[in-house]
């Protein structure tokens, strides 16, 4: 087995010889080297560099930034690999996949979540299952293809000076030091403190990653770096109050309840001498406000989606829509934000949560993904950006193609909340129709939202069910559902929360997957070889229910997420708020459902249980975006 120089990552493979540019010569003429060229066929780049005789080279690049404060600006490790013929003068692009990760994470206690006046530690500990979330292969596919492939630690990790602050504007400058570097704008030493220059460098980058590592691009392309021409953010942030909070309230990823800014830099704090960082993630956690979950300049500093008009990299959006980790709201804003400023943009929504559609899906995986960096890293005309915009799979394995998302023809479409008879679950239905105000208690912090949703036929003190009658055709939301509610609370808790329900028994995807016993070999790698990743298959389940998107709302921040405005008790109030987006078709047959709660278990910080949660039907309704002919089904 090959020694590897990235442990993860996107792309590996073997290689073919050099081509040589070959030329007559004079009569007599002593023969000069050639210069090394990029075979193109086809519109792609092809693998006739070596991978085994390839460059490595460590760089420290120096940022703009001074994030732990020692009066010296922070510099960023780069760890790279290129073809050799760079040092014949052969110039190549780069493709980095930056990462707080690279170093290993740490174990940190989480915040506590149930607020009932005893501040008890929560020793749970936040982990990362990094092995999952980085298959390696970007160095064996790319390098023998001609292009450079780089690591960089995150400034404060691994071999990085400065300190991790959770997708500040000090990260961002980490992230685009490296894009300067390599286009001759940022100073670069060797570990022995020699300056060193990318003279093989083109200056055309691009970036790719998943989670933080995804994030971290969007983060340098929001800073309209030239030189970044294009990027694949998988699962990526673009908005980090979105990864903690939703709509005023304190709200977690999942699976990582009582996670927050300053616990993920203390996670991601491997740099040297870290102590030095301390008073900076104590800042952290004095600033990002877990009592309120307001909207404040902690977050204002973490929102790239404003930026989206300084983006010049063509974005390829990929996301899960089963992932709860990294909502896929934070793909879904982008997408339209980058739709608006006239980006080149391509989208990916799989049928897995937080994953990378390489493990199942890998052919096509790097099809695409390698024809677009050719686009736009070396110009080849290619058509990559002329194919249909939109990659969706619709059940594990069914993928269909779309010029947009949403599909042409979705309409909004409004369904209200109809009481039912003697207390029994409501209709949802097209037409409003007015009823005596319906109430429910909280008990979110004992019972989760799966406990909640079953027995939706039956009339339950917990929670309000509302029911269409079986669908006589198929109906597909995509896009963003919103709530527009009248109710009122009375109690601790300041969480309302909807959950949009497909009631039918079926085998559906449920997010996760399974390894097979077949690899995956992208470019030069043999089963076996640490460039190869394991194929995956979806894993299904028969249930009788599927939560198919959900949303908070913080009744606090009815008129604004950045302020909070007090909660008079029984007082009904207009209150309107977003789902998380989702791309979901609900067969004929099969019944949708509201059910609404207050405390989210797994989500919301939780509150004492006891708050009276009133909701006046007729007068609330869900805003659905449906595709062609889905208000029909429901009328």
């Amino acid at each position: 087995m090959r020694q590897r120089l990235l442990r993860g990552g996107a792309g590996a493979i073997t290689l073919a010889s050099a081509l040589l540019a070959t030329t007559a010569l004079p009569a007599g003429a002593a023969p000069t080297p050639a210069t090394p060229k990029i075979k193109v066929r086809n519109g792609e780049t092809q693998p006739v560099f070596s991978r085994a005789d390839a460059v490595t080279q460590t760089v420290d690049v120096e940022t703009t930034v001074d994030s732990d404060r020692d009066g010296v600006r922070d510099r960023v490790r780069m760890r790279l690999i290129r073809p050799k013929e760079t040092d014949a003068g052969l110039k190549v692009a780069t493709i980095i996949e930056p990462s707080p990760y690279w170093a290993g994470t740490h174990d940190v206690p989480m915040h506590p979540v149930d607020i009932d006046g005893v501040q008890r530690k929560d020793r749970a500990a936040a982990k990362r299952n990094l092995a999952e979330v980085f298959p390696g292969y970007l160095d064996n596919y790319y390098v023998p293809r001609g292009y450079a492939v780089a690591q960089v630690d995150s400034i404060g990790t691994g071999g990085s000076t400065g300190c991790p602050t959770s997708g500040d504007r000090q990260e961002q400058a980490g992230a685009r030091a490296a894009v300067d570097w390599l286009n001759g704008r940022a100073r670069g030493w060797s570990p022995d403190g020699a300056p060193v220059k990318a003279t093989w460098s083109t200056g055309n980058v691009g970036m790719t990653g998943q989670s933080y590592n995804g994030t971290l691009p969007n983060m340098a392309a929001a800073t309209g770096v030239k030189g970044l021409k294009a990027i694949v953010p998988v699962a990526a942030i673009s908005s980090w109050y979105d990864y903690y909070r939703a709509n005023g309230g304190v709200v977690a990823p999942y699976e990582f309840q009582g996670e927050d800014l300053d616990v993920l830099a203390k996670a991601v704090l491997t740099r040297r001498n870290p102590e030095v960082c301390k008073q900076v993630i104590d800042e952290i956690t004095a600033k990002q406000d877990r009592v309120t979950g307001d909207y404040s300049r902690v977050w204002a500093e973490r929102d790239y989606v404003g930026d989206a008009r300084r983006v010049t990299a063509a974005v390829m959006v990929v996301h899960g829509l089963n992932d709860w980790n990294v909502k896929v709201k934070q793909s879904v804003q982008w997408w339209n934000a980058l739709k608006q400023a006239g980006v080149p943009r391509k989208l990916w929504l799989h049928q897995a949560n937080h994953a990378t559609p390489v493990r199942w899906r890998g052919e096509e995986w790097m099809r695409q993904t390698g024809r677009w960096f050719d686009r736009f890293l070396y110009d080849i005309p290619n058509g990559i950006d002329r194919e249909p915009r939109v990659d969706i799979e619709r059940a594990p394995g069914q993928w269909e193609t779309a010029r947009e998302w949403p599909v042409p023809g979705t309409r909004t479409v409004g369904l209200a909340l109809n009481a039912g008879p003697d207390g029994q679950p409501g209709a949802l239905s097209p037409r409003p129709r007015r009823g005596a105000p319906q109430t429910f208690t909280d008990q979110g912090r004992t019972r989760t939202a799966e406990q909640l949703v079953v027995n939706e036929d039956q009339a339950n003190p917990n929670r309000l069910a509302y029911l269409t009658g079986a669908l006589k055709r198929p109906v597909r939301i995509n896009g963003t559902p919103r709530a527009a509610f009248r109710a009122s609370l009375d109690g601790r808790s300041p969480y309302l929360t909807a959950l949009l329900v497909d009631y039918g028994t079926d085998t559906r995807p449920t997010g996760r997957r399974a390894n097979t016993t077949e690899q995956f070999c992208p470019g030069e790698g043999v089963p076996g070889d640490s460039g190869c990743v394991t194929r995956q298959t979806h894993v299904t389940e028969t249930a009788p229910y599927k939560i198919i998107t959900r949303g908070w709302l913080d009744v606090r921040n009815r008129h604004s997420i950045s302020r909070e405005t007090p909660i008079r008790p029984g007082r009904l109030y207009d209150l309107r708020w977003d789902f998380e987006p989702t791309d979901y078709v609900v067969k004929p047959g099969h019944r949708l459902g509201v059910i609404v709660l207050s405390t989210d278990y797994d989500y919301t910080l939780r509150y004492t249980p006891g708050t009276k949660v009133t909701v006046q039907p007729g007068a609330s309704k869900v805003l659905l975006p449906l595709a062609r002919g889905g208000r029909e089904a429901l009328s």
